[in-house]
């Protein structure tokens, strides 16, 4: 009777065990979203925190946690009943990082002051500077124009709208407290920021889309079979798990890891590169890493995109955030202004020039609309594509491709029309009607 008594409780003991176990490895997750996301807006967009856990942190798990901002120290601690603390430190210039198992002190010393070329943006006319031109060309019914954008602007909670014509022309509509000044995160529009760096270190001769890329952890094993091209066309092989609503391999590199691209790099080969096309944000966290060690040092790295990108062809605001690491997470981590967001936008448009100096290789911008060899036309380098049976945008020439990220971030570019869609938004599936607002916006420009 003794024995079965012991039993008993040894078993009720490993089941609460057990269950605080699950309990605390789940939150640690929905912790770490909280804790990044609430320092990130209050830093870079300079929101505060009463409206970032209203509007930002308002689903379900995610809006559990306690939240605490520490200004002196600059950090963000998220707990669940006192369990599974995750703290977010931010950086001068890098913008916030989850601490996770590395050292806070160390994640606090990361900074990074950009230079910016001299001379003042209000003074020169956009794309380049902000100073906006007075007529309005003839093929745009402008009236066409505002009523799209103003519609838009009711639905789905959306934040921010630019739509570019060419070089020539730009307008803008702003809601809910956002304004052109407003850094907003981009989420998986920050794997078209890879993209972009990539194309540049290929002009560079410093990266091939062929060939072993220099990821030694892969040289003795099937891995090492694994191309640049394959990571920037989501055909790696690699075992990956991308589902947000789980404990995941994308869920795990975001919310629990201090160092994103280790985390992917260390996934097992499931199938043979380029065989299968499969989302997997880890391919652009590995891809930020495969751009560090292309550069010679840490330094030029970290400075790389605003040096090498950003101000050529006159992006300001533009933060791409480190993990405690001090990698970019290139999945995930960029907020900008939609301005600064329809910038990038344009520099595809052009072909991958500003003015007359060529910032992408010849060929760079083909080949991001090349679809991916397994993934039924919808997808290309980094970036989407409204093709074949997978078209966000029925409605809208095929020529159409775009980057993507949560919550309605999109930057749609529009060869067909000289065009550059930008919306931003925090709407839910079905909120929100991409077709619609595109197909509107396009009516307003006559060919």
């Amino acid at each position: 009777m003794k024995t079965k008594r012991i039993i008993t409780w040894l078993i009720i003991i490993g089941l609460l065990g057990g269950l605080y176990y699950g309990i605390n490895s789940f939150a640690k997750i929905f912790n770490g979203y909280a804790a990044k996301d609430l320092c990130s807006c209050i830093y870079l967009s300079e929101r505060e925190q009463a409206s970032i856990e209203k509007h930002d942190l308002a689903s379900f798990f995610v809006s559990l946690p306690t939240n605490v901002w520490d200004k002196e120290n600059r950090t963000v601690t998220s707990t669940f009943f006192g369990m599974a603390k995750q703290i977010a430190v931010y950086r001068d210039g890098l913008g916030c990082a989850l601490v996770n198992d590395a050292d806070i002190e160390d994640v606090k010393k990361q900074t990074y002051k950009p230079q910016f070329p001299n001379y003042d943006p209000d003074t020169v006319f956009w794309p380049t500077g902000n100073k906006k031109r007075d007529t309005v060309l003839q093929n745009i019914n402008i009236v066409k124009l505002e009523k799209a954008i103003k519609r838009a602007l009711g639905e789905g909670h959306t934040r921010g709208i630019v739509v570019a014509y060419d070089t020539l022309f730009m307008t803008e509509g702003y809601n809910n407290g956002f304004d052109q000044d407003t850094r907003i995160l981009g989420w998986s529009m920050t794997k078209s920021i890879m993209s972009a760096l990539t194309g540049i270190l290929v002009k560079q001769g410093k990266l091939s889309l062929e060939g072993e890329t220099p990821i030694n952890e892969w040289s003795k094993d099937e891995r090492k079979n694994i191309t640049l091209k394959n990571l920037l066309q989501m055909s790696s092989g690699l075992e990956w798990e991308e589902d947000y609503g789980k404990i995941s391999d994308a869920t795990i590199m975001l919310f629990n890891k201090s160092n994103a691209a280790e985390y992917a790099i260390s996934r097992a080969i499931k199938t043979t590169p380029d065989s299968e096309w499969y989302y997997s944000s880890g391919t652009s966290n590995i891809i930020s890493e495969i751009i560090k060690r292309a550069n010679p040092s840490y330094e030029d790295y970290i400075s790389m995109p605003q040096n090498e990108l950003f101000n050529k062809i006159g992006i300001r605001s533009m933060v791409l955030e480190p993990d405690a690491s001090g990698t970019y997470v290139g999945s995930s981590y960029a907020f900008a202004t939609p301005r600064d967001w329809a910038r990038f936008g344009l520099l595809y448009l052009q072909d991958g020039y500003w003015g007359n100096e060529q910032i992408l290789p010849d060929g760079w911008v083909d080949f991001t609309q090349t679809p991916a060899s397994k993934s039924k036309g919808e997808y290309g380098a980094q970036f989407w594509l409204n093709r074949d049976e997978f078209r966000e945008l029925p409605d809208a020439p095929e020529s159409v491709y775009f980057a993507d990220g949560y919550n309605g971030q999109r930057v749609y570019i529009v060869p067909t029309h000289n065009l550059v869609i930008v919306r931003m938004g925090l709407s839910k599936k079905g909120e929100f009607d991409y077709n619609r607002f595109v197909t509107e916006v396009i009516e307003a420009f006559e060919n």
